[in-house]
């Protein structure tokens, strides 16, 4: 793996986990495009739309003094500019943990000056943590 990614996801996550929506901002491509799926409903959306599906997230984080707890489930290199994280992700919230995630598919893209950007996602949210299984894990 590019260690330009690796040290890429981890100011992702700093940023999605300190609910910073000045940070995430810089780390999404203005041609973002994503697809969500909630209880069998299906959004598309792109750039513009993220930023306020972000806001209204980190508000509640903040609201009620939650944590993120986000899993990198697995890292899958694409192409050789292009990178895929596979992370779960669900809020702590006075010490409880919700009983539901979303799972998310994001597809990273390295630039010409060695930038990363999050470029495209595909969401299943609202997912039970009983159902979702990797490694032989709970999530």
């Amino acid at each position: 793996m590019d260690n330009s990614f690796s040290i890429f996801l981890d100011t992702y996550l700093d940023a999605w986990r300190n609910s910073s929506l000045v940070d995430l901002k810089e780390l999404i491509s203005q041609s973002y495009e994503a697809r969500e799926i909630t209880g069998g409903d299906i959004v598309d959306f792109g750039y513009v739309e993220s930023l306020n599906g972000w806001e209204q997230g980190f508000n509640f984080a903040k609201e009620n003094n939650a944590q993120w707890n986000i899993r990198v489930v697995s890292i899958l290199p694409l192409r050789k500019d292009e990178t895929m994280a596979i992370l779960s992700a669900t809020m702590v919230i006075q010490g409880e943990s919700l009983k539901t995630a979303n799972l998310f598919f994001q597809t990273f893209k390295k630039y010409n000056q060695g930038d990363w950007k999050l470029v495209r996602s595909y969401i299943e949210a609202g997912i039970s943590l009983n159902d979702v299984f990797f490694n032989n894990q709970v999530l």
